[in-house]
């Protein structure tokens, strides 16, 4: 069986030359549908990645209760004294706290290819940037100086947006801002802010308190008792999460919106490249029918003529999976895009083609394959060995 099953195989792919029409057909249509599934989930992978990248286990964010994002959290002055007096926060070779006071705003700033305003996230941070986020580098310029209208932009930002080159002027909250610097942060969601002094930012917005606070820990295991202390506080109403948590929670709605779209969109196009698959299939096994019908004659039995039709269609989908695969890869991973995040605020990333995205394709049109080639297989051994030679 195993034996009759390899013959025919060998047989069906020889003769897939004087099929090309109809086999095109098939690695068309499945190489269209891996490139549509892989390229719309590669933004919600890459927008996962981007998010993710932001965070560390040992690293704090508190916010005001019921707050779900930075932007619409409001701490006080006396809410941040008391935070940085919890147990389980880092310090510095000097034996500053290495906590951060922050404060978000969104700012227009123009689009590079469209030149519309659309919303930018600036982020006042406090003078012990380097030590709490020592991913952070400058890579042209320079840093920011406290107590003036400088920033510094990252460098997805400045991909993205215009008036982000080092020594360009902004104007926005009735100031005039200079860059001063384009920083990267290992692809995290950083790239696409605005950093610039906490005070100054505040200042700006005529801003007496904080958005939050961002603070390292002496050890991720001083998770527990570091949000003890704040949620058990009647002085205080926080929310205290980890970085991971926070910014997993933040990336979680669109994601699933992405995965949704790019699920559908490659269900409705795998229902035509299946249909597409059958008529092929049928095609080829109405123009092999006297071959198929002979070789039953001679003794081959019907399962290897059936599984010989499955694996035809099987590496058809293969070969248009692989090709869909790797144009999927070359057009768009890394292609940076920016769209609104959590905070209402551009978030520019990159789109991520991971393998398992592209396993996941694969499995997805080998499926399509093996359904494409079922029927017209079963079709090749039910039809009686009389009738196929008098109709192939």
């Amino acid at each position: 069986m195993l034996r009759q099953w390899l013959r025919l195989s060998v047989m069906g792919m020889a003769s897939l030359p004087s099929r090309l029409g109809a086999s095109s057909v098939i690695v068309i249509g499945i190489a269209c549908v891996v490139g549509v599934f892989i390229s719309v989930l590669a933004m919600s992978a890459g927008f996962r990645h981007t998010l993710a990248g932001s965070a560390r286990a040992d690293r704090v964010i508190t916010l005001r209760g019921g707050s779900d994002a930075e932007l619409n959290s409001n701490l006080t002055r006396d809410d941040v004294d008391v935070i940085s007096n919890a147990p389980g926060i880092a310090k510095d070779a000097a034996g500053h706290l290495l906590l951060s006071k922050e404060v978000i705003t969104v700012v227009n700033v123009p689009k590079l290819d469209t030149g519309v305003a659309s919303n930018l996230t600036l982020r006042g941070v406090g003078a012990a940037l380097g030590e709490i986020r020592p991913e952070l580098r400058i890579t042209e310029g320079r840093m920011f100086r406290p107590a003036v209208r400088e920033l510094i932009a990252g460098v997805g930002a400045a991909k993205q947006f215009r008036g982000l080159s080092v020594g360009s002027m902004l104007h926005f909250r009735n100031a005039d801002w200079t860059v001063v610097g384009l920083f990267s942060s290992n692809g995290d969601i950083h790239e696409s802010e605005l950093l610039a002094d906490v005070d100054t930012v505040a200042s700006s917005i005529e801003r007496q308190g904080y958005s939050s606070t961002v603070a390292v820990l002496t050890s991720p295991d001083a998770f527990a008792t570091f949000k003890d202390a704040l949620t058990s506080n009647p002085q205080l109403t926080v929310e205290v999460q980890r970085e991971t948590d926070y910014y997993a929670a933040q990336s979680a709605q669109l994601t699933k919106i992405i995965d949704v779209i790019g699920n559908l969109v490659a269900l409705i196009m795998a229902f035509g490249a299946t249909f597409g698959a059958l008529n092929s299939m049928y095609s080829a096994v109405a123009t092999r029918g006297k071959e198929l019908a002979t070789l039953r004659a001679i003794g081959f039995n019907p399962l290897p003529v059936l599984l010989s039709v499955m694996t035809e269609a099987f590496a058809l989908a293969l070969f248009g999976a692989t090709i869909g695969a790797l144009i999927a890869w070359l057009i768009f991973n890394g292609y940076t895009v920016s769209t609104l995040g959590g905070a209402f605020a551009q978030v520019v990333f990159k789109l991520s083609v991971t393998p398992q995205l592209v396993i996941e394709a694969v499995i997805w049109a080998c499926f399509i394959g093996l359904l494409g080639g079922l029927f017209p297989a079963l079709r090749s051994v039910r039809m009686s060995v009389s009738e196929a030679l008098r109709t192939g």
